[in-house]
C-alpha cells in the first residue's frame, strides 16, 4: 500500500502520513492475491462480528494496555503539552486515546457565519455532492440515501456540500460542533466495523454508507439544518455523546468522543448554504487530505437570512 498523503494545514507542506498497523493494512487491503484472499475471508469477519471489537476494547481499557501510551507518543511523535492529565494519569490506553485537551489547545475560529473543524483528522470536501468527481461520493458504490437510511433527506441534501474527516489513532479523538445550533436527538444506526483507512476505502467506498454511524441534526441560523454523521471503524465499538439534546450549543462545544481505533465524521450541508475555505476546495479538487484541527474555519455561511 502507497502510504497516504497529506498538506498539513500549519505548514502548507505534503507529507507522508504514519500509518498505525500499516502491516495488517497492507496485508488486508494490498493488490497481492494473498492480500484479496485474506480481504475475502477475514474483512467480513472482523467488521460484522462485533463481539471481536468489543474484546479488543476492553483489552486497550485494561491496566495492561497503559505500557503502549509511551511507546506510541514517542514512535508518533503526540505533542503532550496540550494534555490537559499527565500522561502517567493514564490507567489504560483507551483513556489516554480519548484524552481531553487543556483550555484553549485548540483555538476557535470567531464569527457566526464561520463554521469551524469539529474534529482534529484528514480533511476532503465536496461542494455539491452530485456533480463530485471522487471516489468518494461518485457512482453507484456510494448512496446517500444507504448513508442516511432517508430518501427524503437524501433528496433534500442530493445537491449539497460534505465534508468528511478521517481521524487516524494518533488524533485527538473528541469531537465538536462545527457552528452554534440547537441539536436534535442523535440517531443510531447499526452497521459493520470496516476500516476507514484510505486503502479499505478505495477498495470499498460504501463502507462510509454501511458502517456503524450516528446521525444528529443540528438546527442553525446561519446554515440550515447540518447532518452531523459520527462513522465507527475497525475495533470503534463506542461512540459516545456527550451533549444534551434541545440545549443550544455553540461552536466548538464538545459533543462527544469515539473510543479506540480509526473513525470518521461527516457533515452534510443543504445546498448553498456553506463556502468551504479555498485551501480545502483545491486540495480536495487533487485528491489529496487537509490535515486540520478542531476550531480552525471550515467555510462560511451562504445566503444567510
Amino acid at each position: 500500500m502507497t502510504a497516504p498523503r497529506y498538506i498539513d494545514r500549519k505548514t502548507h507542506q505534503e507529507m507522508t502520513e504514519k500509518v498505525y498497523g500499516k502491516f495488517y493494512i497492507d496485508l488486508l487491503y494490498g493488490t497481492s492475491w494473498f492480500s484479496h484472499l485474506l480481504s475475502f475471508i477475514l474483512l467480513p469477519l472482523f467488521a460484522h462480528i462485533n463481539f471481536l471489537s468489543r474484546l479488543y476494547g476492553a483489552i486497550q481499557k485494561s491496566s495492561v494496555s497503559k505500557k503502549k501510551i509511551v511507546p506510541f507518543i514517542e514512535k508518533f511523535h503526540v505533542d503532550t503539552s496540550e494534555f490537559l492529565d499527565p500522561v502517567d494519569s493514564y490507567r489504560s490506553f483507551n483513556d489516554f486515546f480519548i484524552r481531553k485537551l487543556k483550555p484553549g489547545a485548540r483555538p476557535i475560529t470567531p464569527g457566526e457565519n464561520i463554521a469551524v473543524l469539529p474534529a482534529d483528522g484528514r480533511y476532503l470536501v465536496y461542494e455539491n455532492i452530485e456533480k463530485t468527481d471522487g471516489f468518494f461520493v461518485k457512482g453507484k458504490k456510494f448512496s446517500l440515501e444507504d448513508l442516511l437510511r432517508s430518501r427524503e433527506l437524501a433528496q433534500k441534501y442530493a445537491q449539497g456540500s460534505m465534508a468528511i474527516a478521517r481521524l487516524a489513532p494518533v488524533d485527538y479523538h473528541r469531537f465538536h460542533f462545527p457552528v452554534n445550533c440547537l441539536p436534535e436527538e442523535p440517531q443510531p444506526i447499526c452497521g459493520p466495523l470496516f476500516s476507514v483507512n484510505p486503502a479499505a476505502l478505495k477498495k470499498h467506498v460504501e463502507i462510509l454508507a454501511e458502517n456503524k454511524r450516528v446521525i444528529t441534526p443540528l438546527k442553525t441560523k446561519n446554515f440550515g439544518t447540518v447532518l452531523f454523521i459520527e462513522v465507527g471503524a475497525t475495533y470503534v465499538g463506542t461512540i459516545c455523546q456527550t451533549f444534551d439534546p434541545h440545549e443550544p450549543h455553540v461552536k466548538g462545544d464538545e459533543k462527544g468522543y469515539f473510543s479506540f481505533g480509526g473513525s470518521s465524521l461527516v457533515l452534510l450541508f443543504e445546498p448553498s448554504r456553506i463556502q468551504f475555505d479555498e485551501d480545502l476546495v483545491d486540495a480536495s479538487n487533487r485528491r489529496i487530505e487537509v490535515l486540520g484541527q478542531m476550531g480552525q474555519s471550515l467555510g462560511r455561511a451562504l445566503n444567510t437570512f
